[in-house]
This record gives structure tokens, sequence and C-alpha cells, in this order.
């Protein structure tokens, strides 16, 4: 694999990105392409190890040393057809997955591992420039019609192998738009949409139906739903926020981070926001509670809108800058991380709980009151215990809060439907991927609760494989979970 002794020769390169004051002023990517020869370069470094653990790292199950190699060698329709064996939009994946795979390399033993993520990006996008990616319709239909319910990546990838299959698929989405949020969610910076609707365009091409605008269990019933389909697979995501119930947090300027997000993606999208409608971070002095992905994303949101100043909230404590003893390698490493927004400025607080909001007398929030904790375990739970005159106040005119989220929303759809539930609030499924109610299925955040885009990739194909099966009596389509 790869170029042999190529790990030991050659250093992991990161990606090209644009200078930090350029991308502030726009919306466009951070990251740029790989010069050629330094592409090849990264994939020598891919080494024969024997057990590739990156395949367990990855939840597609990815032939990753594979295409690694076919880089090196310059043989590049053979790696887009090993990309695609197992992933549906790598385009996605190689801009927003965390890359687990890289976690579980080999090399990262005592290395920094492979550039896998940029690899699997540079593969799709030369394919599209060379145009080898286009409508493949299939030869035959089956007669069988499959109702999709959320257009996120869980939803298309189901989709699109149900498609592929031969049935019938028409996706339902309650926005304007389809996808989910890759569309609402994900900032343009990190993902321009242009990426999203250039692959929408071909999964039209190829006989997948689209409804924007449709709320099943509110515009459609989940009666109509299941008398006018075959089956329908359920994979709206996990969209109810977790909140922080603390005094003050009914003032004006305290917003959940993806009516923040979603809004301005809109602004992205062309659309007009009613002025008295309007969150920015203008000229605002900003806090962040949450020192997730979702909470990076609002951190480069802020910066590109012109916040005064910016803090992000982590009650969790700093993370160590290598693999704690408790952490080993392959799995995924818990150390201290810089993104793109990060590199961009901005305060992380760690170790400190928020306690209440107050105002200026106008009901608009004007100071965040906070205190510093400790991480402690009793009883084999862990408690955030605050530490003696830690107390601090911290100037806040806008407050996002991106603590996560806690499971699919209930009332409409799935109340409706009477699905069952598991003991974690997410949508219950057996083996082959069905919910307690005959010919509904589900995939991704909705029943996993939220997690990562290949997750939900990789689900979507596992329940389109369930689905086809129940129609068919059999099914041909790969289950890569």
């Amino acid at each position: 694999m790869g170029k042999l002794k190529g790990f030991l020769e050659i250093e992991r390169q990161k990606p090209p990105a644009r200078p930090v004051g350029e991308r502030v002023r726009d919306w466009r990517e951070v990251y740029l392409p790989y010069r050629s020869d330094d592409l090849s370069a990264q994939g020598a470094r891919c080494m024969d190890c024997g057990i590739p653990f990156c395949h367990e790292g990855c939840p597609l199950g990815n032939l990753i040393p594979d295409w690694n190699d076919l880089v090196y060698r310059d043989k590049w329709q053979a790696a887009i057809d090993r990309l695609h064996k197992t992933n549906n939009f790598p385009e996605w994946t190689g801009r927003l997955c965390p890359a687990p795979c890289e976690g579980s390399c080999v090399l990262a033993i005592d290395r920094e591992p492979v550039t896998i993520k940029s690899i699997e990006l540079a593969i799709v996008e030369r394919a599209f420039d060379e145009g080898r990616i286009h409508a493949e319709p299939p030869a035959t239909r089956t007669g069988k019609t499959v109702a999709v319910v959320g257009s996120g990546p869980a939803g298309l990838a189901a989709a699109d192998q149900l498609n592929r299959a031969g049935h019938t698929v028409t996706v339902f989405e309650k926005s304007d738009r389809i996808g989910g949020l890759l569309r609402y969610g994900i900032p343009e910076f990190k993902m321009e949409k242009r990426y999203l609707d250039r692959r929408l365009q071909i999964l039209e091409a190829e006989g997948i139906r689209f409804r924007t605008g449709v709320n099943v269990g509110v515009d459609l019933s989940a009666e109509e739903m299941q008398r006018g389909y075959d089956a329908a697979l359920l994979a709206g995501g996990a969209g109810w926020p977790r909140d922080l119930k603390v005094p003050g947090r009914e003032l004006e300027g305290i917003h959940f981070a993806m009516d923040y997000l979603t809004q301005q993606n809109r602004r992205c999208e062309g659309d007009a926001v009613p002025a008295d409608e309007q969150i920015t971070a203008r000229g605002k002095h900003v806090v962040i509670i949450g020192g997730g992905d979702t909470g990076a994303d609002c951190l480069g949101t802020v910066h590109r809108q012109g916040a005064r100043s910016v803090a992000q909230f982590e009650l969790l404590p700093r993370p160590p800058d290598e693999r704690a003893p408790g952490n080993p390698w392959p799995t995924w490493p818990q150390i201290f991380r810089v993104s793109a927004a990060h590199e961009e400025g901005g305060d992380r607080v760690y170790a400190v709980s928020t306690e209440r909001f107050t105002g200026s007398g106008n009901g608009h929030v004007s100071t965040l009151h906070a205190t510093r904790v400790e991480m402690t375990r009793r009883e084999g739970r862990v408690a955030f215990d605050p530490i003696p005159d830690s107390a601090f106040e911290l100037k806040a005119d806008l407050v996002l809060l991106a603590m996560g989220f806690l499971g699919p929303e209930r009332p409409g759809l799935l109340t409706d439907l009477g699905v069952r539930l598991t003991e974690r609030g997410n949508v219950w499924r057996d083996e082959n991927w069905m919910t307690s109610v005959p010919a509904v299925f589900t995939a991704g955040d909705m029943q996993r609760g939220q997690s990562l885009i290949v997750w939900a990739i990789a689900e979507g194909r596992s329940a389109a494989r369930g689905i086809d099966a129940h129609l068919m009596g059999t099914s041909a389509l790969p289950a890569p979970v």
C-alpha cells in the first residue's frame, strides 16, 4: 500500500486553507485543494499495516487503504469506484465528517495519521471535475413505492439505495429546501450549498421525487402516508434541542444554536429575514454555551457577522493534548482540537457552569453569571462541583445554546404512528431496521440519537436493505452496519 517506507519519509500535511483575515469576510469554504504532487505524497503515507483498523473506525466500512494507494498510483477512476462502493456522498463526508477513521489509523499509534478525509474529498471532487459522476437511473422498476421522511444524510442515502434497487422513492421534507441539517445546520464556510445541490440534481435525474414544505404528521397524516406507500422510512433526525433551565433564560437575546445557524444559512441562500426576527452577532458580546461541533459552527458564524467579542463555554475540563491512559488507540482520541473557527479567534473557557442571566432593564440579556466547576465521580456517575469563590460575570448581548439534542420531536408523526420509543426517547427498531409499526422503518439520529454524518449515511444504507428485503423477500443491497 502506498510507497514503501512512505510513512517514514513523508510528514502529514494539512490541507491548505485561506488566510483568516480573508475568509472571515465572506462565507466561502475555508479549505483549498491540495496540489496534485502533495496529494499523491499523502496517499503514499498509507502503510501496508496488515489489519487496516481504519475500516473499523469508519461506520461506512470505507475501503480506505485501497483508494489511498490508487491516488498514489494516479488511478483516479478506480479510486472513485472504490469510494462509491461504500459511500453515497463522499463530497459531504469529505468536508463534514470528523474522521474517526484517522483516529484508528495504525500509523496514529506513534505518528500523525494519514490524511484520509482530505484524500477522500480530492477523489470525489476530481471525479466531478472530470465528468465521471452523472445520473444513472435504474434500468427497471419494481412497482413498489417508499416514502422517506426527512432529507438529511440518512434519508438521502436510503433514498439513493432504494432507487438503485428499482423502487419508486418520494422524499418528504418539512422545510422549503431539501437537505435537512446539511442545508440549514451546516454553515456555508464548512460546506457551500452548491455541493449539496449538485448531488441533489443527480438524485432527481435518477428518478427520486422530492416534496418540500410537507410536514408529515401535519400536512400529510400518518394514515395517508401508510395508505399511499408500500413502506416508509422515518429519518427526521433528532431536532429536540437541550435547553438551559436557569434564572433569566426568558430574556431576549438567548437563542438555540440551530435557530441562529438556520437564519444565517437562509441569508446565504438569498432569503430575506424580517428586521424584527434578526439574530445577529454584529457589534455584540457573544457567549456560546457548548464546546462541540455545533458550538464551533456558531463561533465561525459569529466571527463572520462581526462580533465585538466571543467566548465559548464548555462544562467539561480541557482535554489533554495527547491520549490519556484510559483512551488508548484505536478508540477515538479524546484530545484537545482546534477547528478552523477556533483559529479565527475567540476565548475557549473550560470547566464552567452558567448559573443565571440578568438583563439591563429592557428585557434583553446583558450579563451572564457563571462559576468554575470541578468534575468528580460519585458512585460511578459524573458530577460537577462548584469551586468556592470562583463565580464570575461576563458581558453577553447574545447567548447561543449549543448543548446538543435530546432526541426526535415527539408531537405529530411519531405520536400519530404510535411507534415504540427507547428508554432514551429515540425511535425503537428491530434488527431489520423496522419500527414497532409494520412496514415503517427508521434510521439516523431519529433512532440513534445525535451522531455523525457517517453514521447517518451508514444507517440509511442499512435501513434501505431492510426495506428492500421487506418489499421483495430478499435484498442484494449492501449493509454496512
